[in-house]
């Protein structure tokens, strides 16, 4: 077996939406939903409600990916999003979504997870392709 697409999902969210719900529960909700990367990031960022919006798309469309959507143990904060040096976003995968992330890893392959985010107000957008290469 070659390189092969194991999950593609993609989320829309509105930021004014985001923007509402960071008002109303504030540190509840971005302590249920970020991680401490994920909210230093977004609380440095002029468009606060924004950056958040865009990493609920990727968490969103993570879980597409994973094929399980946010219900099968999937929690929030087990799919991160950081930045590389070049801002290029990155995700990572932690407990029960890495546990669904390496089931679904054919044997002698690595997953890679590819994200890329976008926004244009009111709209973020994530799309997520998760990746098995042969691992050489």
């Amino acid at each position: 077996m070659g390189i092969m697409i194991l999950g593609i999902g993609t989320d829309i969210a509105n930021i004014d939406r985001i923007a509402g719900t960071l008002e109303r529960f504030g540190d509840r909700f971005r302590d249920r939903v970020f991680t401490p990367v994920e909210q230093a990031k977004s609380e440095g960022r002029r468009d606060v409600a924004g950056t958040y919006a865009k990493r609920w798309a990727a968490k969103e469309a993570c879980s597409k990916a994973l094929g399980t959507g946010l219900r099968m143990g999937v929690a929030w904060k087990d799919m991160a999003v950081s930045n590389l040096h070049t801002g290029q976003p990155v995700m990572a995968v932690t407990g029960w979504a890495r546990d669904r992330l390496d089931a679904m890893t054919p044997p002698g392959h690595a997953a890679i997870i590819h994200v890329t985010l976008t926004d244009d107000h009111p709209w973020a957008q994530a799309f997520v392709v998760i990746e098995a290469r042969p691992i050489a």
